[in-house]
């Protein structure tokens, strides 16, 4: 290990650095959480003396009790220990990544083969978008001692084996869009007792917290704060898999407040890629797919055998999806999916919907075959479809010129589907972007019947899949609601 520390360098190389560092981790008896985390230099090749010092990271989460008053007990830290030391891990990739160096050192000890196996997925395949994106040589491929196949059994269709009891409370994270929106009424008609969890309290997810009328468990993330001067200075910057993160800090807060499963978000589209590179899919939404799942199952039960997290919205396309919520429009004031809310810099944030990005015009496009045009006028603020600037956007989602946008996107046959729906439809089909999109994109996919679902057949893209890990408990709710 170097003897000096490096604070701030003027200017970062990457190629400087060839150890990452799990330094240690602590939660207080007030729930706050602290990461500590550290670059080592690589040695000098003339003599054993070390070219850059360590560069130390530190990262601190706020995490909610429930009671204001109420304190941890030492055995009650002891009991998430595993939890505690899953986001340690997870969260250390937004550092791992300003470098990518290729060793990993973890001195609180090595994770469990299962758990290893899922950090060994984010730290490769959830980067892929920063490996493409910055014109990497390859994905990274650091190795965490001890990874092996998950150690939860599967069944032969590749699921993962549920446990018998179904869930007794429930946390379902949300962020302020639609589709958080659409699972916390899953888990609210079922019956479960539940609560909502948000990590930060954006305009967005304020608004859905008080349209949902539920009690809530609020969160709070610090990044070290000189991740911004050290991109400034050149270390390498990207879109990290920040749902696993999101995802972790929820587990740990679940099991602080006594419940048994977290409910996340995610639909089937997230598991479809943007552009094959390198031999591999590079998957903007990589850490909300269901191969991320399945993943952080093995490795929680192999950490908190009594807590599981899985994805109500699985077996659901983005389309069926918007579907539902379009129903829900108590909530159509409150929520907002535009990304640009939340960019890590105050000065770029925007205040509502930018109306021009990917994911403005996907989520207008999804919600378009179920809405009346004014009403989507009155949300956004703008009628994109009847925009013809935002023509070259909204044909780039069926990848028409290029690959799927790396954003939070719906797949390419989902767009299919409801352009052709809205092409169907007397009140969408005179507008400008509707009828370029009918007659320049739609015949470069003609549908030869109901069925093809690979040239966007609505029946097919609306249809719910059997491939998803929900409780049993709760698959009557989810087709109820996305079923039709």
């Amino acid at each position: 290990m170097a003897a000096d520390v490096k604070q701030s360098p003027a200017v970062f190389d990457p190629a400087a650095f060839d150890t990452f560092r799990f330094l240690d981790r602590a939660l207080d008896a007030n729930g706050r959480v602290t990461l500590r985390y550290a670059l080592d230099g690589a040695s000098s090749s003339d003599d054993d003396a070390s070219s850059e010092g360590e560069l130390a990271f530190v990262e601190t989460f706020e995490l909610p009790l429930g009671d204001p008053a109420r304190e941890l007990g030492e055995g009650e830290r002891r009991r998430v220990d595993g939890l505690l030391a899953l986001l340690h891990w997870v969260a250390g990739v937004s550092y791992f990544k300003t470098a990518l160096p290729q060793s990993i050192a973890c001195e609180t000890g090595a994770p469990p083969p299962a758990t290893a196996a899922l950090l060994e997925a984010l730290y490769s395949e959830g980067l892929g978008e920063l490996a493409y994106s910055n014109d990497l040589h390859g994905l990274p491929r650091p190795t965490f001692a001890g990874a092996a196949s998950p150690a939860r059994p599967a069944t032969a269709a590749g699921t993962i084996a549920q446990p018998a009891a179904a869930p007794r409370r429930v946390l379902v994270p949300v962020g302020g869009g639609k589709d958080s929106i659409v699972a916390l009424e899953i888990v609210r008609r079922s019956g479960c007792e539940l609560a909502l969890f948000s990590l930060g309290d954006a305009a967005p997810i304020a608004r859905t917290v008080a349209a949902a009328g539920l009690p809530r468990l609020l969160a709070r993330r610090t990044l070290d704060p000189r991740l911004p001067a050290l991109n400034e200075a050149g270390a390498i910057n990207g879109h990290v898999p920040v749902t696993a993160i999101v995802a972790c800090a929820a587990l740990l807060t679940a099991a602080l407040n006594g419940f048994d499963a977290v409910a996340m978000a995610n639909e089937r589209s997230a598991s479809a890629g943007n552009v094959h590179w390198d031999g591999v899919e590079v998957n903007h939404q990589f850490s909300k797919g269901l191969r991320a799942e399945r993943l952080l199952s093995a490795a929680l039960a192999e950490l908190a055998p009594g807590l599981r997290c899985f994805s109500v919205l699985r077996p659901a396309s983005e389309l069926a999806v918007a579907r539902a919520f379009a129903r829900m429009e108590r909530y159509h004031g409150a929520f907002t999916s535009c990304n640009a809310l939340f960019r890590s810099d105050p000065a770029l944030r925007a205040s509502s919907w930018c109306c021009d990005c990917p994911k403005c015009r996907f989520v207008f496009l999804a919600l378009a075959p179920f809405s009346e045009p004014a009403h989507l006028r009155e949300v956004f603020g703008r009628d994109l479809l009847d925009d013809e600037g935002q023509f070259e956007g909204f044909a780039l989602l069926t990848a028409t010129g290029g690959h799927k946008p790396f954003e939070c996107v719906g797949e390419e046959q989902e767009s299919l589907a409801a352009m052709r729906l809205l092409a169907d439809d007397e009140r969408w089909s005179a507008h400008r972007v509707v009828r370029r999109l009918a007659a320049e994109v739609l015949p470069r996919f003609p549908l030869r019947g109901r069925s093809d679902a690979g040239q966007g057949s609505p029946e097919r893209v609306l249809a719910l899949d059997d491939e998803h890990d929900v409780p049993h408990a709760l698959l009557g709710e989810v087709r109820a609601l996305l079923g039709a």
